[in-house]
């Protein structure tokens, strides 16, 4: 059996890269050697489990490389071999997690209480206030998880998606629930950014210990926008020690991202394959059900008649996040209470008109026949269709007069753009539809709400 130990960390060194030796493999230890049996040990339960799944063959070849027998490699966690005395204490802590003599004693009193330390939750930021759809069901479920589980469910919980669409509202609602069903609990929730600050304040005055028992002695950390560290190597250094230590006592840590761990750029390899440990759940882009849903449920907050074309037409034009969906609501709320104007589809758009022109783009005829078909709950293939009942007829014209009013196409060209019909038939379509907008209110309504939705 070979037990020039070095030699193997060298070997392994050159075989995985610097990256993977600097994580992984150079915290192993080579504990004991026998005939039948060769221990290595590692810092923490967490590097087991990963140097076990990914290193540990390689590492057992090695060893009993050129044996007559091939005796059993194991390999354990430090603290449950032997307890470290002063050297050994230091070399654990230089990989991020305590020694087992600070785990055993007491605690000490932090310098900065928890409170201090974490942000301010809003009290908005519910789990009764957040309204659930398909794109973020799944988010949802893993929150609820985490926050009303009496062990930890999965480590870390790692939350990712766009802007305004609800991470840190579920980030807050984990928080609030921990903390009102048992406050004895300690919680600590920051942004990404906060923590880098806590870190360089404690490297400053020369006080990082202290900073390691703050953040490695809570029952949950949550670190929000998790992304901002990228490209900070000093920051992720810590960040990583802290992460691994909270992982081996099975404290619950829980993050958010606007991008998958796998997607971080400017991350070490090392911290992007622990924060995708545990259970990564993503909130995709709003569908149209849930924007319509969360404008009910706010015009209600607000107690305001919102008309519902008005709630449907916002819920169509403004599809980019929940944050600036909500805050044109608040506006056409705001600006009917102070002016005293009844909420309206004109008004809105009024009071609209430069986030509505940011949304502003060209508007096809294929597009404009998809809308329609499913407002009127046709097929597409009917607005090609030589058929002439009034229920596939009337919403084909209406097409054709909303291509008109919002393309700059012929009436020659919509005319080949529905089935090849005559420019004369697309004509006949656009009197129809101004005779029935001038005597139907609730029609013309209708052909107003597709117009604006298509504008955008």
């Amino acid at each position: 059996m070979r037990t020039d130990w070095q030699s193997i960390k060298e070997r392994l060194r050159a075989e995985f890269g610097d990256a993977a030796y600097k994580s992984w493999l150079a915290p192993i230890e080579l504990d004991s050697v026998s005939a039948t049996r060769a221990v290595i040990s590692v810092p923490t339960r967490f590097m087991r489990d990963w140097v076990q799944r990914h290193y540990l063959d390689r590492i057992s070849q090695m060893l009993t490389d050129g044996a007559a027998a091939a005796p059993a490699v194991e390999i354990v966690v430090r603290s449950a071999i032997r307890a470290p005395d002063a050297a050994k204490a230091a070399n654990v802590e230089a990989v991020g997690t305590l020694s087992a003599a600070a785990r055993a004693r007491p605690r000490p009193a932090a310098p900065r209480s928890h409170e201090d330390i974490s942000a301010p939750l809003d009290p908005r930021f519910v789990f009764d206030n957040f309204i659930v759809g398909k794109s973020n069901e799944f988010a949802y479920a893993a929150a609820r998880r985490v926050a009303e589980a009496q062990t930890v469910p999965f480590n870390p919980l790692f939350l990712y998606g766009g802007v305004g669409l609800g991470k840190t509202h579920l980030m807050h609602a984990i928080a609030w629930h921990i903390r009102k069903a048992d406050p004895n609990r300690r919680v600590i929730y920051l942004s990404a950014e906060k923590f880098m600050y806590q870190f360089i304040r404690a490297l400053r005055f020369q006080d990082t210990m202290a900073f390691k028992e703050q953040f490695r002695s809570v029952d949950v950390l949550m670190i929000d926008d998790v992304q901002f560290i990228s490209g900070r190597e000093t920051t992720q250094e810590e960040f990583f020690h802290t992460f691994n230590a909270l992982v081996d006592q099975n404290r619950q840590v829980i993050i958010s991202a606007d991008k998958s761990p796998s997607d971080l750029e400017g991350m070490e390899e090392r911290l992007r394959s622990r924060l995708g440990w545990g259970l990564v759940a993503d909130i995709h882009q709003t569908d149209y059900e849930l924007r319509l849903s969360i404008l009910q449920s706010k015009a209600e907050k607000l107690g305001s008649q919102v008309p519902s074309k008005v709630l449907e037409f916002l819920a169509h034009k403004i599809t980019s996040n929940v944050r600036e969906l909500e805050g044109a609501l608040n506006r056409v709320v705001a600006h009917a209470t102070l002016v005293g104007r009844d909420i309206s589809l004109e008004a809105t758009q009024d009071v609209l008109h430069d986030l509505l022109r940011a949304h502003d783009r060209r508007v096809t005829i294929e597009e404009i026949q998809k809308r329609v078909a499913e407002h009127f709950n046709v097929r597409v293939a009917d607005m090609h269709s030589a058929r002439r009942a009034r229920a596939v007829a009337r919403p084909r014209q209406v097409a054709m007069y909303l291509a008109k009013q919002l393309t700059s196409r012929s009436l020659p060209e919509i005319g080949r753009k529905f089935g090849g019909r005559d420019h004369t038939t697309v004509m006949h379509a656009v009197r129809k539809i101004e005779e029935l907008r001038a005597t139907d209110t609730s029609f013309s309504e209708d052909v107003e709400l597709l117009r604006r939705m298509l504008e955008t």
